[in-house]
């Protein structure tokens, strides 16, 4: 006599209840770690041997002008001059020239490409005139304007070259 229940070929049509290894909150809990943690380690903790950027970072063959200059003849090629505390976040490279685009800075800054690629300066820490028809890089930050395409409040320049 065979009894069906307790017979090894029978399978059963009852659902079969697996038992869980992690609840849903848990899970969540762990994931959340692991992503804070990720993200302070990344900011935090820096591989050795690289650098991290530093607004007194510069390559070793700019050097820094002491003082601002006071006449157009004192300008250096090679010097950084203005405000070397900050790390502006802005660079462009060409040519000052005295005027403004659409009444909106007071110098413009001639990039190669043309007159759609040129840049209105501001400065509220150099005096501009001083770098007239120089190559310069120009750092700083970028405003807001509606009659030019792009505006830059200038804080430092590094001259490239004087033409």
């Amino acid at each position: 006599m065979e009894i069906t229940n307790l017979s090894p070929s029978v399978q059963s049509d009852l659902p079969v209840k697996k038992e869980k290894i992690f609840s849903l909150p848990i899970l969540l809990i762990i994931i959340s770690l692991a992503l804070s943690g990720g993200f302070f380690a990344s900011r935090f903790l820096t591989p050795q041997g690289t650098k991290t950027s530093d607004s007194s970072d510069q390559s070793l063959t700019d050097t820094v002008a002491n003082t601002p200059p006071e006449t157009a003849e004192m300008i250096e090629v090679g010097k950084i001059y203005g405000n070397l505390e900050k790390n502006f976040k802005d660079t462009a490279t060409g040519t000052i020239e005295k005027g403004s685009i659409n009444g909106e800075g007071t110098h413009i800054l001639n990039r190669p490409g043309g007159k759609s690629q040129r840049a209105s300066l501001t400065s509220s820490t150099l005096d501009l005139d001083l770098f007239v028809d120089k190559n310069v890089e120009v750092r700083g930050e970028t405003n807001s304007s509606t009659k030019t395409s792009w505006l830059m409040d200038v804080g430092s320049i590094k001259v490239l070259e004087n033409q």
